[in-house]
């Protein structure tokens, strides 16, 4: 089994875009992840993005989505320390890089600013790598 942590945009993007994660992988997150996933469609609905029942549509789709959340004290204080090590200005995108080094085969995201948060910390995969 092949261990993937995403963020809520990769979430959103697995939602929007009907990607099927192959049966031998496992999605795997920090406890905030589906909080975090709201506020970005409580925000693109804001901005005029998507409709509120297309967000809402979708926020009970993510909430189908099988993702392991994990929160526990030891990756908290990981987070912390790739955070300072990183110059990170939140510890919450640490978390998912925490979750990768102690529990996953790589980091899924869509966002490119993500992607580069990880790069030389964790290994990074892509989404094709969730439904092969």
């Amino acid at each position: 089994m092949t261990r993937f942590v995403i963020d809520a945009p990769t979430l959103l993007h697995v939602v929007a875009e009907g990607v099927a994660v192959a049966p031998g992988h496992q999605l795997v997150a920090p406890q905030l992840l589906r909080s975090q996933a709201l506020d970005l469609l409580y925000a693109a609905v804001r901005r005029g993005e998507l409709s509120e029942d297309v967000a809402l549509d979708r926020h009970e789709a993510m909430t189908a989505v099988k993702v392991r959340l994990l929160g526990d004290r030891v990756s908290r204080h990981v987070a912390w320390r790739i955070a300072r090590e990183r110059g990170l200005e939140s510890t919450a995108d640490a978390e998912y890089l925490a979750l990768t080094r102690l529990q996953a085969d790589a980091f899924v995201s869509v966002d490119p600013q993500a992607r580069a948060r990880a790069d030389g910390v964790v290994p990074v995969g892509t989404v094709e790598q969730l439904s092969a």
